[in-house]
Order: structure tokens, then C-alpha cells, then sequence
């Protein structure tokens, strides 16, 4: 019995270099392995390159970023701060109810 490396279900191989107990976990595993390939080349492209938040803030963004704006643009602080009050009344609640 081996543990399958996708899914780690037990299963007995038909061949001794198995490592997938079924051809959809194979599949998964192939895609992902792909997926992750294609995502190490883009960020080796986008290292070599200094991009700039679009917003105009000036920001440099990171090489992990695959958004073209920064995350204190893409943030929206009327939001935040509806937020803020929100969680601040919840409080003042709890704290006059006890």
C-alpha cells in the first residue's frame, strides 16, 4: 500500500513507480505543477521590470503584486472608516449593556 501524493489516500499500485492512486489526482497534480511553473516565469519577468502603482501614487510595486495599482490605493477609506464606526458603536454597546 502506498499513500497517493496528491490526495495521501491509501491505494495499492499497479506499478511500482506510482505515485497517484487514480488518473483525476494525476491530473490535478499535472495542473498545478503547470500552474506554479507559469506563475515562477511571470514573476521572473516582472522582477526585471520597475512598475509603478497606475494610481499616481508613485508606489513600486512588488514583483508578487500582480495587480497594476498598490494596496493603500486599491483600499477604500470611506469603507475603512464605515467600518470603524460600525465595530466603535459595537463596542460602546457592549461595554453600556453589561
Amino acid at each position: 500500500m502506498k499513500a497517493c501524493d496528491w490526495c495521501s489516500e491509501e491505494f495499492s499500485p499497479n506499478v511500482s513507480y506510482q505515485i497517484y492512486c487514480s488518473s483525476d489526482c494525476r491530473e490535478k497534480a499535472t495542473k498545478e505543477k503547470v500552474s506554479e511553473k507559469y506563475k515562477m516565469k511571470r514573476r521572473s519577468k516582472l522582477s526585471k521590470k520597475r512598475r509603478v502603482c497606475s494610481n499616481g501614487c508613485g508606489t513600486v510595486l512588488s514583483m508578487y503584486n500582480d495587480s497594476e495599482i498598490c494596496g493603500k490605493c486599491s483600499v477604500n477609506q470611506k469603507e475603512v472608516n464605515r467600518m470603524l464606526r460600525e465595530l466603535k458603536g459595537l463596542i460602546e454597546y457592549e461595554r453600556f449593556d453589561k
